[in-house]
């Protein structure tokens, strides 16, 4: 979904424009440790509540929480090794599963990948990550959908930063990456160590120190790793 559909579709609803909200209200900022890249980040003023629940404050409309609005640890040291280490995304054909903000995606199109594919199912995530690739001046290709139930884009590289933060979507996000391998397609993990990281698939690449939920300035750096997501015979 475009910016400027969303922004209609907001308008008969009723709702703020998220693409205006975000821009009037969310501050565009370095992300720590990634001085390379800013984003449009939630601060304490930035009134986010007004763009995630109707007007009269009920809650009739069911909102995923606003992923999109914070760098979070995994996506932040996603974006740090493919900076330190361009030649994992120069040339290839990059899905940024689970984007959020756009901070992987964005990384790789900096880094030189040969095009970037960013999957969100939130739909003022949507609207963020387009603002956010803009003000880097890079082009990403956005899906405003769940991709995980079918099958894999042609891509040659996926990247998956904080996708493992709940039981029902890990379980949804492990077959959709076996797929991938299966189809011959590179898999690299980016968590802080959540709950229901499938940790026996993963072989650990690097580890950083960088704050979680803190794109914003908040969170204590703790450690957050970088993996290679593995067959199951090989974990």
């Amino acid at each position: 979904m475009s910016n400027q559909a969303a922004g209609a579709a907001s308008e008969r609803r009723g709702d703020p424009d998220p693409a205006e909200f975000i821009k009037a209200n969310m501050r565009l900022l370095p992300v720590p440790s990634l001085p390379e890249i800013r984003l449009h980040m939630a601060h304490p003023g930035s009134g986010l509540r007004r763009l995630l629940e109707p007007d009269d404050g009920t809650r009739e409309r069911a909102v995923a929480p606003p992923y999109w609005a914070y760098a979070w640890a995994g996506g932040a040291v996603l974006a740090r090794y493919i900076f330190d280490r361009p030649s994992t995304v120069v040339g290839r054909r990059v899905l940024d599963l689970g984007a959020g903000s756009g901070l992987v995606g964005i990384a790789a199109a900096k880094a030189g990948a040969g095009g970037v594919i960013a999957a969100e199912i939130d739909r003022n995530g949507v609207v963020a990550l387009g603002l956010n690739a803009a003000a880097n001046g890079v082009a990403i290709a956005i899906v405003g959908e769940d991709i995980t139930a079918g099958p894999p884009p042609a891509v040659d590289l996926v990247l998956a930063g904080d996708v493992f933060y709940g039981r029902a979507v890990a379980r949804r996000v492990v077959p959709f990456l076996d797929r991938c391998l299966a189809a011959g397609i590179e898999v690299l993990v980016g968590d802080p160590g959540r709950a229901w990281l499938p940790r026996q698939r993963l072989r650990l690449l690097a580890e950083y120190q960088v704050p979680d939920v803190g794109g914003n300035g908040g969170g204590a750096p703790k450690p957050s790793g970088v993996f290679a997501f593995v067959p199951a015979s090989a974990g």
